[in-house]
């Protein structure tokens, strides 16, 4: 048997292998949160009433059997694309156009990436109108829908098509060591679009207002000169205009660092609590937890880009995918495409990492407020969000970054 039919079938296998897993994981945390539902787990009967642990496993468990649906698509899609002769037929298509190899290659990617938004909207649309409809969450309206969608799109290509023009030139131009330019180009972009984020980007979607002079600022301020953190700025987004799901973050980097809350979640906790999810975060900054996650995605970004500057010499790669004509767009293309397929058994992994940093982030959080109120706000958010309380725990190591309620409060009452 040769290498095209090799990797066909080895594709093909991992489709199917990935595919199983995702469904038996599915069914197992429907299983797992259905089984619990009529009772609240001993540790949160005090704070979460059974009508709330109820809601909240409805609404996991509606929005797992609803991710099934896009599931199939997904699986359908990729077949399509590839052995079904989707990709082979724009590139045609496209290539009669005449154009020179880096305008096709855009042309080719930005069709490829038009087709399959349209195709995904309606899910989107299901998502957000009926499951969050009905749950209570959404706060979107159609016009709002319609305009993030615009933005987006607008916004993508004003980034996007530059960004894919330098990549593919590079990928043309620069020989067998084009993946170490690129690497380093993409490096630079992400440093810079992480700088520039919190100005310029984000305010096209939301509003940012500064956090009014009063008690919860000055106890914020407080904590910031305590843990030695200088920001660009405590700002309140308006979340609200599109779910009532609450949450606080950081974004920028170097020092044009902002500290963003939801005006939800404003409302959800009293000040104590805030300043201990504040605690939190910060603790993600002291612990360099930011720094080691963008050198990870530095490295793999770098191991990705050396595996595709070897497939892509390979002909194979292109036929045994249901290419015929080799090219550097139609590599990167095929690549992004199907490397979901072969990296989701390592899901787990990242998984791991991301729970340890946030265990050390709730010790740190501990150490500079009371964790009582860290727990009194997970809490409150668990309720406020409908976040179950029991998740089948095969399926949490698989698609959950942060450690399950009952043992994330556990590791909290240790440091209480």
């Amino acid at each position: 048997m040769n290498e095209l039919h090799i990797f066909t079938l080895f594709f093909l296998a991992m489709l199917l292998i990935s595919t199983l897993m995702r469904l038996y994981l599915s069914q197992r945390q429907i299983n797992y949160v259905s089984q619990h539902r009529a009772k609240v787990p001993d540790s949160f009967a005090e704070n979460i009433s059974l009508q709330d642990h109820q809601k909240a496993a409805d609404y996991t468990t509606a929005k797992v059997k609803f991710g099934r649906l896009p599931l199939f698509y997904e699986v359908a899609l990729i077949l399509f694309w590839t052995l079904g002769g989707g990709l082979q037929w724009l590139d045609q298509n496209i290539l009669a156009l005449d154009l020179n190899p880096i305008l096709t290659g855009i042309s080719v990617i930005l069709v490829f990436t038009f087709i399959s938004s349209m195709l995904d909207l309606p899910f989107s649309i299901y998502s957000t109108f009926v499951i969050e409809e009905k749950f209570g969450f959404n706060r979107t309206t159609i016009k709002t829908f319609i305009i993030d969608m615009i933005k987006g799109s607008l916004l993508g290509l004003a980034i996007g098509v530059p960004l894919l023009y330098v990549i593919l030139w590079l990928m043309e131009q620069t020989g067998d060591q084009w993946w170490i330019y690129t690497w380093l180009v993409i490096s630079g972009f992400s440093l810079f679009m992480m700088w520039v984020y919190p100005t310029w980007i984000a305010p096209i979607f939301n509003k940012f207002e500064p956090l009014e002079k009063g008690e919860t600022l000055n106890r914020i301020t407080s904590l910031l000169e305590r843990c030695g953190f200088n920001s660009n700025g405590i700002f309140v987004i308006d979340g609200s205009k599109r779910s009532s799901h609450g949450n606080a973050y950081f974004s920028g980097f170097g020092r044009n660092k902002r500290i963003v809350f939801f005006d939800t979640l404003l409302k959800m906790l009293s000040d104590d609590e805030l300043e201990a999810v504040l605690a939190h975060e910060l603790g993600h900054f002291k612990k360099k937890h930011i720094i080691k996650g963008i050198l990870i995605s530095f490295a793999t970004t770098l191991l990705g880009l050396a595996l595709l500057a070897w497939l892509m010499k390979a002909e194979w790669f292109y036929s045994a995918l249901g290419v015929s004509q080799t090219s550097t767009y139609m590599a990167l293309l095929l690549f992004t495409l199907v490397l979901p397929v072969f990296t989701f058994v390592f899901q787990p992994l990242f998984s791991i990492f991301s729970r340890k940093n946030e265990f050390e982030a709730d010790a740190f959080a501990a150490e500079q407020t009371d964790a009582k109120y860290l727990i009194q706000a997970l809490v409150g958010l668990y309720r406020e969000n409908a976040s179950t309380l029991t998740p089948d725990p095969l399926y949490s190591a698989f698609y959950d970054s942060h450690p399950p309620a009952p043992v994330r409060i556990s590791h909290l009452n240790a440091h209480a």
